[in-house]
């Protein structure tokens, strides 16, 4: 399903937005899940002073993801991708009293930002190599593209852009200091909408460019994020830091699943984002119960909440068993498909999903037992 309208037809840029079955599976699940959101934020910031400029933010947040996956025309996709950028400055930022929110919403601008201005080059040079900014166009000239000179300069533009906005190594850090935000922003953010732009950006041109050029560069830096974030993760104390971590592992699976380049492997990736969008918003809004519960995040100084926060335990323990791939559970068929691709291609891969899927196993039970079922010690 597709419906076009003339923009500024002198730079070739049209209203152009296209419905299928990868940008139905990103919308659903960002407006389903914002709504979800949306309903939460209204308990969560119950009596604060902002509480309309935060909803209009994260309604307007919602709106550019959404422009972001449908849309049809690439220079469109790069104004609603900026759009994502500065929304999620306010979102981030919204705590702006204090020097903490301000600072990291002013580097998530930056990294995200700088980003963009990197993406758009590679954008237009991959319009101007295949004589039109129109996606469905340029994906019928991907054999003429991937012999231009100009084939590798765009691709690693993109990449810039889409490993900046996903949290990939080197840009990882940002993801983790924006949980400076409020604990919705949080949940909304990590689990369906900002951070897998990126991953939206590379399954969406992976028909243009060549299998072997994807695999040289998303490959390595996907298992490395993936690996890496992992160690760090087990590192936190911060419930929400723990959250954050992992889910820059997931988008480096996510990474290195595309950079696969199977059929297979894009299937596990599909399966992966629904199943990570369910439960990683489901842990995030647990982790705002507790902080609003007992006044702290700090995994040291929690024990025993299964008795106060009985829907919020049996919320978590559903979310931590798809995190952690059991049956018949969601992100057990994930994980099953991502075994599966990974000895497609080869045994290191495989390899390297189960060892990260492993310390994603500890950090779930370290979520779940000490804040809910650990007693107090003196």
């Amino acid at each position: 399903m597709s419906w076009k309208a003339v923009w500024i037809p002198s730079l070739d840029v049209n209203l152009s937005f296209k419905l299928d079955g990868l940008s139905l599976l990103f919308a659903c699940l960002i407006s389903g899940i914002g709504a979800l959101i949306q309903i939460y934020a209204l308990a969560y910031l119950e009596g604060h002073s902002s509480r309309f400029s935060f909803h209009l933010y994260l309604t307007l947040f919602m709106l550019a993801m959404l422009g972001v996956v449908t849309s049809d025309n690439i220079l469109l996709l790069f104004v609603f991708w900026e759009l994502t950028t500065i929304t999620s400055y306010l979102l981030i930022g919204f705590n702006h009293e204090k020097d903490k929110s301000r600072k990291n919403a002013l580097q998530s601008l930056i990294v995200t930002g700088a980003g963009g201005l990197a993406l758009l080059a590679g954008l237009i040079l991959l319009g101007e190599m295949a004589g039109s900014y129109e996606i469905s166009t340029i994906v019928a000239q991907s054999t003429l593209i991937a012999q231009h000179e100009w084939f590798l300069p765009s691709l690693i533009l993109i990449l810039l852009g889409a490993f900046t906005k996903s949290a990939q190594f080197p840009f990882h850090f940002w993801l983790p200091n924006a949980m400076a935000a409020p604990t919705p922003v949080s949940a909304y953010l990590h689990s369906a909408t900002m951070v897998k732009a990126g991953v939206y950006l590379l399954a969406r041109v992976s028909p243009i460019y060549s299998q072997r050029a994807l695999v040289l560069h998303a490959r390595h830096f996907g298992g490395f994020t993936a690996i890496w974030c992992a160690l760090l993760a087990l590192k936190q104390t911060d419930l929400k830091l723990m959250l954050a971590y992992s889910t820059n592992v997931a988008l480096g699976k996510l990474v290195l699943l595309i950079g696969m380049g199977t059929e297979l492997a894009m299937m596990a990736a599909l399966l992966f984002i629904l199943a990570h969008s369910f439960y990683k918003a489901a842990l995030f809004m647990v982790v705002g119960n507790i902080d609003k519960a007992t006044g702290t995040r700090d995994i040291r100084m929690l024990h025993g909440l299964k008795a106060v926060l009985v829907l919020s335990v049996t919320a978590a323990i559903l979310a931590a068993l798809s995190k952690s791939g059991v049956p018949p559970l969601l992100g057990f068929l994930s994980k099953e498909y991502m075994y599966k691709s990974g000895l497609e291609v080869s045994v290191i891969l495989t390899s390297i999903f189960l060892m990260v899927n492993v310390t994603m196993v500890a950090l779930a039970l370290a979520l779940i037992v000490k804040p809910f079922f650990a007693t107090y010690e003196a």
